[in-house]
Order: structure tokens, then C-alpha cells, then sequence
């Protein structure tokens, strides 16, 4: 009798109304959860819940263990315990059949009907909420029957003519009455129609109806609270996907479905209070079920233990940073009203109403002024707690320095003392300061109490460059704008060195002076001395000094110097004297080979002379050479002597102090066994004659000199040249003529 009591008082909870209106669960078991064990699962073979009277059916129970122990496991018939304990028997009488094993509680109960009937509707088992069900129109002689029509509560269901079976999908425990009809032939053409008895569905239950399990059914007001929904899979269905969705008086709470059956609420407020449910639904197959009602209510709690906190911590800022005061209270619930205040200011900073246990004010780009004291207030309608007073500090980071120089005349000059002083307008002390050369460190300098430093140097010629500085008081470096310096050296005495083609120089040769100071800030201005007269002045913008070229003449010799000067005073260089052999090199060589030439040509010699000598008769006209002629005077000797520095001559024209006298009869060209292997010696004469003052500056008074050039060469005999062979060397012949420019032709001997 009390096992029947139990299995009935299970089954009615089971199927009791869930409009609200049952109890809400025990405060003690609500943060609870009961752990039952899952249902046994109750199998037909074959599967189908109405048979024919006379037929079998096997039934076979199922637990957590697929194969339990003979002694584990309890059939029931009618709620009535059967003195069998096989895993599965056979049944042959109609009844509501139950099964459970010592792991799993009792399973749902299973009608089966074995019916005297000529025709019956039988249904699919097992099914459960949301499936497809197939339903079969089984006549006992099924071969007479035909037309078969299948209904659902009277109704005839759509495209169920003349089918043995059809599928009706998606079904619920919604207590539908389903039947079928059957035509039966008696006669050939006499039919009779037969109607099976209502079938209800045996739907079993997806998943067991939630129940609302809550951490606790009085929160303190601001404390979290956690919500599940707790329900139980069939063991057949253990894939089915659930999703859960909680309430409040009707009002949906969080973000509405979700797959997990948890919801976690940060904080309890007195308006948080109500009845409370949540509802867990299938993902696929629209499912719904709703749990009981629970009531919750909410407990306010005063503040106490008011603190107020600043960021960054400890209260040490750097102007322009964000500050953040945050003041919190240990405990309190409720709406909280926060201010924060400034000691000896009347006014708050600022005032925050929320449901927190704290609350954050930001000052935006803190300045000096907002160094000081601050305290903060809460307050949740029992009166206003204070907190402690923070001190806050506000620091100042250095501005860009400015560095500046120091010295003792607007050019700093080597040896002078140059002070480096770099500043900082705004920063808190102490400030450190650096001197930088080119990016390298020279010393730095601290100023404790603000303010600038500085760095001395006494001055070289490596002081020259870029110079910078930088400040710091550990609240980030900030580096000035280059400054430039140039220190000016003065020149130091330049060494003049004369630069000739040979040991001893001559009539013609090409002298270079060059005039170098070792040290000296440029541009240095170079000046040349021959016996004290200006040469000229070369400027040097870099190293390697300057220098000047000559073309020598026996004035050319005497003593030479050089002058630099870079504005800083000027330095003569030691005096060099320097000679000038007026014998010229192809004189000389002519004397040198002059016993063999002559001998091997004073005949030919004659002959070209005779020639020459008329040919320049011919040639001479009373106003003397044509424009074409060239003197042998260069052009500086028509300048006046200069006894006063120029202030700048070009390198390419240098000056002379004297000029120099013509030469009435000078060797222009002489060369013995010139280059041409034909040519054994060849000369040139020139012959002035002048006229008044001309002969002083012939380059400017040619109309009143007269010149005669000589040009001879003896060639050597060829005996067997052929007529090509001498007209090729006449053509080579013409081409030497014209290596001698402005020097008028003469008949040679060999065109005779």
C-alpha cells in the first residue's frame, strides 16, 4: 500500500498545472539541488503500444546499465508488482506496464491493449514531445480490408485516403484522439465499413519541467545572485539541445534565451525584489516549459567605512596628467549618493547617485593650483559617512631649455672662455642639465632650486660645431635647439715653396709658388712678393693653401715670399730666392748636337738662306706685320709697375714689377733630330725692327715695327723614294708648317 501511495503521489506532480498557482519552493531547499535518479526506459517489440487479442508483445527494461543484475530489476502492471525479475517478459494482457532498476527510478508508464476488434489503429512506441508518430489502420483479416481513412479528433486528416499507414508529424501531450476506418468486402460487390476504437498517443516526456534553484531567497542589497534552471534529458534523447530564458514579474531578464541554464546577477537592489521563473525550450522542435514561481526579496544594508583612493597612486601627479578620485564604502546597499570635496573649498567637486559600492570622479589636466587635500562623503538615506583626508602633489616637467653662449667678444677666437648656460623656464626642481659638442656628452650641472646652469670651456680650434643641451627632473628630458659656434684660429706663418720642371730653371720653364698656412680658420687670403712687388692673390676656401704660376725670364730671378690673412692679422713667410739660367733648353741642345748637324748640313744650309733672304724681301712692306703677327712680349708687359697690394688678381694673369725689353734677334723655335724620322734639324729666326717708343709695348704699336721670321729644315736624301712616297712626305711636310701659327711661309728648300 505505500509503494501504490507513492507511484500515485509521483505521477500527479508530474502532471499538475503550471499556471503560478502552485506553491513557491521551500526557502530551505531553494538553494538546493535534488539529484534524482534518471528514469528507466520501457521498450516494445514489436513497437506497438495495440495488438490483436491472442498476439504477443516482449517488453524490455533499460536503466543506466543497458544489462543490470536479475535481482535489480522490478516490472509493474497497473501500479502492481510483478513476481518477475527478467530484463525482459512477455505480456499478452492489456495494462499500463512500469519498469526501474536499483540505478534508475521508475520508468513512465506504457499502456498496452490487446483488443478483440476486427480493426484497430495502432501508434509507434516509444515517442516523445516533438516527434513524428506513425500511425497504422490493422484490420485482423487486413487482406478484405481497403479504403482506409485515417482521423484525428473527428476530423478526417489531409492525404490519409486508402494509405496502410501515414506519419503525423511534431506531436504533444495534447490528449488528441486519433481513429481510422475500413471498408470490408463481404461479397464481390458487397462492402461493409468498420471503425477502430480512439487511440491516445503515448507521448513521453523530452525533458522533465524545470525548477528554479536561486542562491538565496533574501539577497543583501548589492550583492550578486545566481539563478538555474534545472531540468533532466530523457536517457533516449540525450542530444536534444536545451536553451533557458529567465523572469521577473513578467519582465525578461539578461539577454533573454541562452544555452546555458545559469544567470548571474551582479547586484541586488530592494526593486529587485518579485516572483521569479525561468522556462527551458528546445532549439529545434519549439518545446516550452515553465517552472514554479519563487519569491525574492531584497535587504537594504547602511554604508559604513567610507575610503577615499586617488590615481595614480599615492597622490603624485605630473601637471597635465588625469587624476581619478574613487570613493568606495565597505559596506551599504541601495542607492549610494557619493561627492568628493577639496579641503578649504565650500563648493564639492562633484556629486555621483548610483547602485555601486563605488564611485569615480575624473579631473581632467590637473594644474598646479589643484595641489592639496581631498576627502570624499557616501551616503544611502542613513546620513553621509566622511573619509580620511589625501594629500595630492602636482609636479611641473621641465620646458624645452634654451641654451645661449657667453664669451668675451661677438667672434670667439681660440683661448677665449666660452659658458655654456642652458635654461629651463617652468619645471619643478631639482632640474639636472646636460651640454652636448656633436651629440657628445661635455659634463652636465644640477640646479636644486630651479633655474638655469651652466658649462665653461676654454676654447681650441676643435670647439667648432653644433652645440645642444637637455633638462630633466626625472619627469622626462626635454633637449634645446641647436646652437652653432665657430671659433676663428688665426693663420700661422705659411711656407712658400717654388715648384720648377727641373733642378736648375730657365728661360721658359713654368714656375709654380705655392703658399700654405698649417692652421688658420678660411677663407685665408693668399699674397705673393717678388722683391717685395705684388704678384697677385689667390683665395683658398679649404685646405691645401694656393698658388700662382709663372712662365720664367731671366728677370724672374730674385727673392719670393707669400702673405696669408683670415681677418685676424696677417703672416709673411720666410723669403726664398730663386734663380733663372737665361741660356734656354733648345739652345742648348743645339750647341750640343751642332758639330754633327752642321756638318751634314751647312750645305743645304746656304741654299735655304739664300732662299729665305729673298723670300723676306719680297714679304717686307713699310707698315711691318699684318694683324696675324704675334709678338714675343707678353701682354703684363704694358701694365705699370704697381708698388701697392691689389685687392685681388686672378691666378691665371699674375702681375710683374718690370717690364721686359724686346729682343731684337731671338731664337723662336730650334730642334735638332726633331721628332720626324726625315727631319735632322730645323730652326726659326725672328728679326725686329722698331721704331721710336714702340719697342716698349710692341702690342700695342705694331703698325710701327718691322718683323722678319726665318724658318729652315734639312730633311735627309731618300734615293728610293718613288714619286707616291714624296708626295705623301710633302703632305706631312705641310702638316708641320701648320703646327707654327701667325709665322708667315716660307719657300723651304725641299719644294724646290
Amino acid at each position: 500500500m505505500p509503494m501504490l501511495l507513492w507511484l500515485l503521489l509521483l505521477i500527479l506532480s508530474e502532471q499538475m498545472d503550471y499556471n503560478g498557482t502552485r506553491a513557491s519552493v521551500p526557502k530551505g531547499d531553494q538553494g538546493k539541488t535534488q539529484k534524482v535518479a534518471p528514469k528507466a526506459v520501457l521498450l516494445l517489440d514489436p513497437p506497438w503500444s495495440t495488438a490483436f487479442k491472442g498476439e504477443k508483445v516482449t517488453l524490455t527494461c533499460r536503466g543506466i546499465s543497458h544489462f543490470p543484475a536479475r535481482r535489480d530489476m522490478f516490472w509493474y502492471r497497473n501500479e502492481k508488482l510483478l513476481k518477475k525479475q527478467y530484463n525482459a517478459i512477455q505480456i499478452t494482457e492489456s495494462g499500463n506496464y512500469q519498469c526501474k532498476t536499483r540505478e534508475s527510478s521508475l520508468s513512465d508508464a506504457v499502456h498496452v491493449e490487446f483488443s478483440y476488434d476486427s480493426l484497430i489503429l495502432q501508434a509507434s512506441h516509444p515517442v516523445f514531445e516533438g516527434d513524428n508518430v506513425t500511425l497504422r489502420c490493422q484490420g485482423k483479416e487486413d487482406e478484405n480490408a481497403h479504403e482506409k481513412v485515417y482521423y484525428k479528433d473527428g476530423k478526417q486528416l489531409p492525404n490519409s485516403y486508402n494509405l496502410d499507414f501515414i506519419i503525423v508529424n511534431s506531436v504533444s501531450r495534447d490528449n488528441s484522439k486519433y481513429h481510422c476506418t475500413a471498408n470490408y468486402r463481404i461479397l464481390p460487390m458487397v462492402s461493409i465499413k468498420r471503425t477502430s476504437k480512439y487511440l491516445n498517443i503515448q507521448v513521453q516526456e523530452l525533458f522533465l519541467h524545470p525548477v528554479l534553484r536561486v542562491s538565496s531567497s533574501v539577497p543583501i542589497e548589492g550583492s550578486p545572485m545566481t539563478l538555474i534552471c534545472e531540468t533532466q534529458l530523457s536517457p533516449q534523447r540525450p542530444k536534444v539541445q536545451l536553451q533557458f530564458s529567465f523572469f521577473r514579474d513578467s519582465q525578461t531578464l539578461g539577454s533573454g534565451w541562452s544555452r546555458s541554464p545559469k544567470l548571474q546577477i551582479p547586484a541586488m537592489w530592494t526593486e529587485d525584489s518579485g516572483s521569479y521563473w525561468c522556462e527551458a525550450e528546445t532549439v529545434t522542435d519549439n518545446i516550452k516549459k515553465r517552472s514554479l514561481t519563487s519569491q525574492i526579496r531584497v535587504q537594504r544594508v547602511p554604508v559604513s567605512n567610507v575610503n577615499l583612493q586617488i590615481q595614480p597612486t599615492g597622490g603624485q601627479l605630473i601637471e597635465g596628467e588625469n587624476m581619478v578620485l574613487i570613493c568606495s564604502v565597505a559596506q551599504g546597499s541601495g542607492t549610494v549618493t557619493f561627492s568628493w570635496h577639496k579641503e578649504g573649498r565650500v563648493r564639492s567637486l562633484g556629486r555621483k547617485t548610483q547602485r555601486s559600492l563605488l564611485a569615480e570622479l575624473h579631473v581632467l589636466m590637473v594644474k598646479e593650483s589643484d595641489a592639496g587635500r581631498y576627502y570624499c562623503a557616501a551616503d544611502n538615506v542613513h546620513g553621509p559617512i566622511l573619509s580620511t583626508l589625501i594629500q595630492v602633489t602636482v609636479r611641473i616637467p621641465v620646458s624645452h631649455p634654451i641654451l645661449t653662449f657667453r664669451a668675451p667678444r661677438v667672434q670667439a677666437l681660440v683661448g677665449d672662455l666660452l659658458e655654456l648656460h642652458c635654461e629651463a623656464l617652468r619645471g619643478s626642481p631639482p632640474i639636472l642639465y646636460r651640454f652636448y659638442h656633436e651629440d657628445v656628452t661635455l659634463g652636465n650641472s644640477s640646479a636644486p632650486s630651479g633655474g638655469g646652469a651652466s658649462f665653461n670651456l676654454s676654447l681650441t680650434a676643435e670647439h667648432s660645431g653644433n652645440y645642444s643641451c637637455d633638462a630633466d627632473n626625472g619627469l622626462g628630458a626635454q633637449h634645446s635647439h641647436g646652437v652653432s659656434l665657430r671659433v676663428t684660429v688665426p693663420v700661422s706663418r705659411p711656407i712658400l715653396t717654388l715648384r720648377a720642371p727641373r733642378a736648375q730653371a730657365v728661360v721658359g720653364d713654368l714656375l709654380e709658388l705655392h703658399c700654405e698656412s698649417l692652421r688658420g680658420s678660411f677663407p685665408i687670403l693668399y699674397w705673393f712678393y717678388h722683391e717685395d712687388d705684388t704678384l697677385g692673390n689667390s683665395s683658398a676656401h679649404s685646405g691645401g693653401g694656393a698658388s700662382l704660376n709663372l712662365s720664367l725670364t731671366t728677370e724672374h730671378s730674385g727673392n719670393y715670399s707669400c702673405e696669408a690673412d683670415n681677418g685676424l692679422g696677417a703672416q709673411r713667410s720666410e723669403v726664398v730666392t730663386f734663380s733663372v739660367t737665361g741660356t734656354s733648353r733648345n739652345r742648348t741642345g743645339l750647341t750640343t748636337a751642332g758639330v754633327t748637324g752642321l756638318v751634314l748640313s751647312i750645305l743645304s744650309l746656304a741654299a735655304a738662306a739664300a732662299a729665305l733672304l729673298h723670300y723676306a724681301r719680297a714679304q717686307r712692306k713699310p707698315g711691318g706685320l699684318s694683324a696675324t703677327g704675334t709678338s714675343s712680349h707678353s701682354p703684363s708687359e704694358c701694365q705699370e709697375p704697381s708698388s701697392s697690394r691689389p685687392s685681388r688678381i686672378d691666378l691665371q694673369e699674375p702681375t710683374h714689377s718690370k717690364p721686359l725689353a724686346p729682343v731684337e734677334l731671338e731664337p723662336m723655335y730650334s730642334n735638332v733630330n726633331p721628332g720626324d724620322s726625315n727631319l735632322i734639324y730645323s730652326h726659326i729666326w725672328s728679326i725686329q725692327h722698331t721704331k721710336g717708343n714702340s719697342a716698349n709695348c710692341p702690342t700695342m704699336h705694331q703698325e710701327h715695327k718691322e718683323l722678319t721670321v726665318l724658318y729652315s729644315e734639312l730633311k735627309k736624301k731618300h734615293p728610293d723614294d718613288s714619286a707616291g712616297e714624296a708626295r705623301s712626305r710633302g703632305r706631312a711636310h705641310e702638316d708641320d708648317e701648320e703646327n707654327y701659327e701667325n709665322i708667315p711661309r716660307v719657300l723651304l728648300a725641299s719644294d724646290h
